[in-house]
């Protein structure tokens, strides 16, 4: 199987930094099924493509197949998965260029953070759900998206199209992005993995889809599929990218496909798991049944911090690490907040949060209260000051510790705002969400207690001349509290 990756940015061969390749070299890496083949055919200023070509021994992949591979002797060696883009090629791909996708170069430190004008290819990739639902998954991300399905026969049109696609993908985005969406989404469109599916595939889901999936339309289909339909898993990874999220509702799809359901009462009760899920996907662990239709955590969350700033009165309010713009828009659609700006280190999330927000497309007199800018909150920034109110909603866990202090001084000492609202979240309810293992995102740097927290906000109250209450958000348990925490910071 193949894919390649192309890119006219000048100088073009800077790809071979970005994937720590050199194009002058063939490199192989061992897998479990097979090889991996790394190569340059064009490797020039203008224009650089590299390929990766998977050879798949039969005989390995027999021994390493999933339990839920066919057991009959013959499909163990002969079927279409040394040829055909699948979830084998995805699992080589994100071990051949590991780095990449973390988003790392060493050598070239600014490269990976920048977006690059890119094609893949992949001429043979399974897709149930044909060339459209290539179209839906990719399009959403950015990307333009040519899938043709490939004939059975050529010889015999008559025959119809395969399940197959060749499929090209052209966009400008990060290459370490253009990585994770081929790495969740081959095997999605496969409908199939060739391993089996543990709960450590959740947080592997979680990681490659950061930044992207909790906004996808169909993150619903794309999750149930990556985790290979397993409804307990499926459950959970929903409820925690519904935390990264939008509160979006999203249609699920039905839970068998057309081909597979042997009978119409099979596909009725496939259905009917769906519906239910969909109806708990956005439960927080331990609310009410899913006929009460509980609302997202992150709802509540922004719910909660509206209601706050607008019992403090508070009229102008800057969002420090805004991310994709959703307290934004809460407070824009809000006529009392005169001035609303956002503030987030991440290019990408800005420009998301500015398509989501419509901007090219917002009333003169809502554009006017807007303010949206790049900007690190452990520098000082003079564009931080002038707000009644500041939010850190679910920002300073993100923040390595001994960044904190730097981050304290620039909005308690430099900005100075009369409010500031943090809310982070409360490590010890971690315990109610099943299959969670570690921290509840892949990119946080410490969870804390109510204990931790409170001892920390007390800290800098004292420190800067605020006081600080604190309040739950979610659900309370009587033994561990609240989801999530928030202190509400006042000055003197």
């Amino acid at each position: 199987m193949l894919l390649t990756i192309s890119t006219t940015a000048s100088p073009a061969t800077d790809l071979g930094f970005l994937l720590h390749k050199h194009p002058d070299r063939v490199q192989e890496f061992g897998q479990s099924f097979g090889t991996a083949t790394v190569f340059y055919p064009e490797a020039g200023e203008d224009r650089c493509t590299v390929a990766l070509l998977l050879e798949v021994d039969p005989v390995a992949l027999v021994r390493s197949r999933g339990r839920n591979s066919p057991d009959f002797s013959l499909s163990q060696y002969v079927n279409d998965r040394p040829y055909a883009a699948s979830s084998l090629l995805a699992v080589a791909l994100a071990d051949v260029f590991r780095t990449a996708r973390a988003g790392r170069c060493k050598a070239r430190p600014d490269l990976p953070g920048t977006a690059l004008p890119l094609e893949i290819r992949i001429p043979a990739l399974p897709c149930r759900g044909g060339p459209g639902l290539a179209r839906e998954l990719f399009e959403p991300l950015g990307w333009q998206v040519e899938a043709e399905a490939v004939l059975l026969d050529g010889a015999f049109p008559e025959w119809g199209d395969s399940r197959y696609v060749s499929l090209t993908l052209r966009g400008t985005l990060r290459l370490a992005d253009a990585l994770n969406h081929l790495y969740v989404l081959l095997p999605v469109l496969d409908d199939g993995k060739h391993y089996w599916v543990a709960p450590d595939e959740v947080d592997k889901l979680i990681r490659a889809g950061e930044g992207w999936l909790a906004a996808h339309p169909a993150r619903g289909l794309i999750t149930r599929r990556y985790l290979g339909r397993r409804w307990a898993l499926a459950r959970t990874a929903l409820a925690r990218l519904a935390e990264l999220g939008d509160e979006t509702e999203e249609r699920l799809e039905p839970a068998v496909d057309e081909e597979a359901a042997p009978d119409e009462t099979a596909a009725t009760e496939a259905a009917s798991v769906a519906a239910s899920a969909e109806a708990e996907q956005e439960a927080e662990p331990g609310s009410a049944p899913p006929e009460d239709k509980p609302r997202p955590l992150n709802t509540l969350r922004r719910e909660a911090v509206l209601a706050t700033l607008e019992e403090l009165g508070a009229t102008s309010v800057i969002d420090l690490g805004c991310g994709q713009g959703e307290l934004v828009g809460a407070l824009l659609a809000r006529p009392r907040f005169a001035r609303v700006a956002g503030a987030d280190v991440s290019s990408l999330a800005l420009t998301i949060a500015a398509r989501k927000l419509r901007l090219e497309r917002m009333p003169d007199a809502k554009r006017a209260r807007l303010t949206l800018f790049q900007g690190a909150l452990t520098y000082t920034d003079r564009r931080f000051t002038g707000y009644d109110a500041a939010v850190l909603m679910e920002v300073v866990e993100h923040v390595d510790p001994p960044r904190l202090a730097a981050l304290e001084r620039v909005v308690f000492g430099h900005a100075k705002p009369q409010h500031v609202i943090v809310t982070t979240p409360n490590v010890e309810y971690n315990v109610r969400y099943e299959f969670l293992t570690g921290l509840r995102h892949n990119d946080h740097r410490f969870e804390w207690t109510r204990a931790e927290f409170q001892e920390w906000a007390n800290r800098v109250a004292a420190s800067y001349g605020y006081q600080v209450i604190f309040r739950p958000i979610g659900e309370e348990d009587a033994e561990i509290g609240s989801p999530t925490q928030m202190g509400v910071f006042s000055r003197d």
